[in-house]
């Protein structure tokens, strides 16, 4: 069971921030998908650490403003390992849209610590590294 409600949190994430079809993005639920004191990373070539807030401001705005439209991204492989109340994920992700009005695409790597928690699994941190 564990998986797979990890399986769904991760789904989740990734839905976030898809606005395909004219939907609105729901970056917001972010903050029910991490524990409060989470941090996400994003390496080079721009190296930064942020709190959940941080990140979510900036993500809410570029899918909302029309600059980023038909954007989504998607796992395209993970392994996850468990041990007790912890989990690590790592995998491969490929995202597109369409950016200020051109053809957007790329991919990367992300890893996703998840911990066990009363209200069920939350994550912890997020680090991730898109190709160039």
């Amino acid at each position: 069971m564990s998986k797979t409600e990890i399986d769904a949190v991760t789904a989740e994430f990734f839905g976030a921030f898809d606005n395909r079809g004219g939907q609105v993005a729901d970056v917001a639920r972010i903050r029910r998908l991490m524990l409060p004191g989470g941090v996400i990373v994003k390496t080079g070539p721009d190296f930064t650490v942020q709190t959940v807030e941080e990140f979510i401001e900036p993500r809410q705005r570029l899918l909302s403003d029309s600059r980023l439209v038909e954007f989504s991204e998607w796992e395209t492989s993970e392994r996850t390992d468990i041990a007790g109340d912890i989990a690590s994920r790592f995998g491969e992700y490929r995202k597109s849209g369409i950016l200020d009005g051109e053809p957007y695409e790329g991919g990367g790597t992300k890893t996703i610590q998840f911990v066990r928690t009363s209200a069920g699994w939350r994550i912890s941190a997020v680090a991730w590294y898109d190709r160039p």
